[in-house]
């Protein structure tokens, strides 16, 4: 394990020496301490966010003593920014929830808490939560920093009303049959799909999705293959959709996740493809209440009627969020109390009923999985893969986003000049070797 942990000049760009304080078993949690939590903002129910941390915050002085403090990071590239100031200067944060894709990052620092039995048992236990979000707190089960906190399988929405008034019995299986299946459904003021192409987080995970299917892992062995033909073929679709197919609104060049989901609940769209449970609360409030469901995206490839020898069938990236906690902290034993709090059963429940993030609390899940609405968010939760446990992969991953913001302006002006995306393929595919090549 000491040559991964060597990651960390690798992940922060510069050698840095990582202050490491150990708990104070000794002090006593009724001191008036606080907390620091960095998390991702929540846009598309920013009130409810504001509210949830004053609810923690109130909870854990009643509990603990203490107080708890939020600060939030508003995309992948800030989130990054944030682990490395942190890290560099051996201050900030107490605890982290991470994106799953960014634990491996955080892992490799060597700065965040290695989590020891005894620590485990202070947050319930690793029996407390569902065996599958454990997947990605660490290389293996012995070596892990990520405690689960939500999980958030991608599935796809659809108007179950348009679908059967165009005589489509399901969504297709297959990225070419909904496609066809979007053209057939874009007219009279309405789009066959609903797509965040200005989202920080979503674009990248089409083209993983598309790519791993054709049997392109994105990284293999040390490697990036961003320029794979495959992976191009998979940027032209996505980007094609609006710019070829004209089957997305073009203000979606500039929407975030919510504004999509907004579209899709105001009827506006026939799909909502790589979305989560969350969209659930919106849209049980909204025009499609009773009128949509959630289906499993594709798992065929572009250009494929079945999956090509080496394609792995992925409906989703193994996704949520995981919580770590920082080396530096001089209260790790208060973290591992709000943890522990965070995680209970009843917990969770207010935070799924508040923002509609599944559980990782293996007894409040098994509740859920009778509900029939969530039964395609949980048959993709069992078919999601996860992405490479490696230290540069976050490097990959805003590379990867990269050429998708770097197209809008072609995509906004209605093409996908392939000159120019495979010029941005090259400089992203130099961007994620040498990232990986700092990892080693």
């Amino acid at each position: 394990m000491n040559a991964s942990r060597g990651l960390l000049a690798a992940a922060l760009a510069a050698t840095v020496a990582i202050p490491v304080t150990a708990c104070d078993p000794g002090s006593s949690a009724e001191d008036g301490r606080t907390l620091n939590v960095l998390i991702g903002a929540n846009s598309i129910y920013p009130t409810e966010q504001k509210q949830w941390f004053a609810d923690v915050s109130a909870k854990f002085q009643q509990q603990a003593g203490a107080k708890v403090t939020f600060e939030t990071f508003a995309n992948p590239t800030d989130e990054l920014t944030k682990i490395q100031t942190s890290m560099l200067s051996g201050q900030g944060p107490d605890i982290y929830a991470l994106g799953t894709t960014f634990t491996p990052t955080a892992y490799s620092t060597g700065a965040f808490v290695d989590l020891t039995a005894d620590q485990w048992t202070k947050i319930g236990g690793r029996d407390r939560f569902l065996p599958a979000t454990l997947g990605i707190s660490g290389p293996d089960a012995t070596h892990e920093v990520g405690i689960p906190f939500t999980s958030r399988p991608f599935v796809m929405a659809y108007n179950k009303e348009l679908l059967a008034a165009a005589g489509i019995d399901k969504p297709a299986s297959t990225w070419d049959g909904l496609r066809q299946q979007a053209r057939q459904l874009t007219g009279a003021g309405r789009y066959g799909l609903a797509v965040a192409y200005g989202d920080g987080f979503d674009p990248w995970k089409f083209i993983w999705a598309m790519s791993i299917q054709a049997g392109n892992p994105l990284v293999s062995d040390g490697k990036a293959r961003l320029t794979d033909p495959v992976t191009v073929k998979a940027y032209q679709t996505y980007l094609g959709w609006l710019a070829t197919d004209k089957v997305v609104d073009p203000a979606a060049t500039g929407w975030k996740n919510a504004q999509a989901i907004a579209a899709f609940g105001a009827g506006k769209a026939a799909f909502l493809p790589m979305v989560s449970a969350t969209s659930k609360v919106t849209l049980d409030k909204s025009a499609v209440a009773g009128k949509y469901g959630y289906a499993v995206m594709p798992t065929v490839p572009p250009g494929a009627t079945s999956l090509p020898s080496g394609g792995v069938g992925a409906t989703s990236i193994l996704s949520g969020d995981n919580l770590v906690i920082a080396r530096y902290s001089k209260n790790q034993d208060l973290a591992l109390r709000l943890v522990n709090m965070l995680t209970t059963a009843e917990s969770q429940e207010t935070y799924y009923r508040t923002f509609g993030e599944l559980p990782t609390n293996a007894e409040l899940a098994n509740r859920l999985v009778a509900d029939p609405a969530l039964a395609a968010i949980v048959d993709s939760a069992s078919k999601a893969h996860g992405t490479p446990f490696h230290g540069g992969w976050s490097k990959v991953q805003l590379a990867l986003v990269n050429v998708v913001v770097q197209s809008v302006p072609n995509l906004a002006a209605g093409k996908v000049d392939d000159t120019s995306l495979n010029a941005l393929l090259a400089q992203g595919q130099s961007e994620a070797q040498a990232a990986l090549d700092k990892a080693k």
